[in-house]
């Protein structure tokens, strides 16, 4: 699916994942205060007390709305109430569920930035999702790119005119991050050691790997268009899966 034909649709009054399938969810985070509270008691005890560390309220507020949100959404899958989900982590922080209500093996990952929020479920499948804020004055920082993109990413990131550095910049940025995510290794995965695209109007694409083209021909990439101003990506294990995008509202 090419994003500039991508359709994000209004959630719908129930949903159900084919095998076939991956679904991301957009989300915005600001929400008022009385629907905050509504996602507090569903998280489960580290959840809340993570939430409590936070010094700024904003950034409390997102943590809460994006978990809480998480709940909901996994929990229209597995059919259970949200509050009744347990999860397990990874080495790496990658999070999964603890048990697999009705043999769903649902598989998924989450990432935030700025004021919103993306989610991807399949079944089967191993998946990463990534979402930045674009930041131009980050990405002009000295030395960014070339202290953690490969050599082949840093020489086409600096042959584009610079009105569109920045937006490359965070395409590969996005697109490295969704594949570490699915990988589930972090940065046990160094970011130099893989090449993805990053030419705008270019496919999103894992270009190389360190382990050889039969892991990156594993692997199928695909650019998001959920809000203007931010870049996301989403890696997916395999190539036989249709994208359906929904919108939380």
């Amino acid at each position: 699916m090419n994003s500039l034909t991508m359709a994000w649709d209004p959630a719908p009054a129930q949903w159900t994942l084919g095998n076939d399938e991956v679904h991301v969810w957009c989300a915005a985070l600001d929400l008022p205060g009385d629907a905050v509270q509504r996602f507090w008691p569903l998280l489960a005890a580290d959840e809340s007390s993570r939430a409590s560390r936070y010094v700024f309220a904003r950034d409390r507020t997102h943590f809460v709305v994006a978990r809480g949100l998480l709940r909901v959404i996994l929990g229209g899958y597995v059919n259970l109430e949200p509050a009744a989900l347990r999860f397990v982590y990874g080495a790496h922080g990658k999070p999964a569920l603890a048990h697999d209500p009705g043999g769903v093996a649902l598989r998924f990952n989450l990432s935030h930035s700025g004021g919103f929020a993306l989610y991807a479920v399949t079944r089967q499948r191993e998946l990463g999702i990534d979402i930045e804020r674009i930041r131009p004055e980050f990405a002009r920082e000295g030395g960014i790119a070339e202290r953690f993109f490969s050599p082949r990413e840093v020489a086409a990131l600096r042959a584009l005119p610079l009105s569109l550095q920045a937006t490359a910049f965070f395409a590969c940025w996005s697109r490295k991050e969704a594949y570490i995510k699915a990988r589930g290794l972090g940065l046990a995965i160094p970011l130099e050691s893989f090449d993805v695209s990053l030419t705008p109007g270019e496919p999103a694409a894992l270009l190389r790997t360190a382990d050889g083209p039969q892991e990156t021909s594993r692997w199928a990439m695909q650019e998001l268009t959920p809000v203007p101003g931010y870049a996301a990506a989403l890696a997916v294990a395999g190539h036989d899966w249709r994208l359906r995008c929904w919108r939380w509202e």
